[in-house]
């Protein structure tokens, strides 16, 4: 059973960063739409960048975002079927946030781990 969607929201203090945030929950969904700033992808070269993410989470999250009306997929009738992701303009009204989502990470990025890449420190104990 899949995710449960959008319901309407109580409207108290909060509730419209609940549905914000609701709509870009997900460990890879943030990521799909910072990538998509950058112009439209096919689903490998999305996979390639989301080194870690599998085929099957990855369409999930994909047609969660399509769903959302986030992302738009368009599909070329030909063979091998093509199929290109974009940035519906919903997707796109929310640059600004991704944008400082990724300036606040760069900020702070050394406080919750080390970038890939980057030599892990270890420490020599004590004989």
């Amino acid at each position: 059973m899949g995710k449960v969607r959008h319901s309407r929201f109580d409207c108290s203090p909060g509730c419209s960063v609940e549905a914000a945030i609701g709509l870009i929950d997900g460990k890879w969904k943030s990521v799909v739409l910072f990538h998509l700033l950058s112009g439209t992808l096919r689903f490998n070269e999305i996979r390639r960048q989301l080194q870690n993410v599998t085929p099957r989470m990855l369409t999930n999250q994909l047609r969660e975002l399509e769903e959302d009306r986030l992302i738009e997929r368009k599909v070329y009738a030909q063979v091998p079927p093509k199929v290109e992701y974009s940035l519906s303009p919903l997707g796109r009204s929310m640059e600004p946030i991704l944008l400082a989502l990724k300036q606040w990470g760069d900020a702070n990025i050394d406080l919750y781990g080390k970038p890939k890449g980057t030599p892990a420190r270890h420490e020599s104990k004590a004989a």
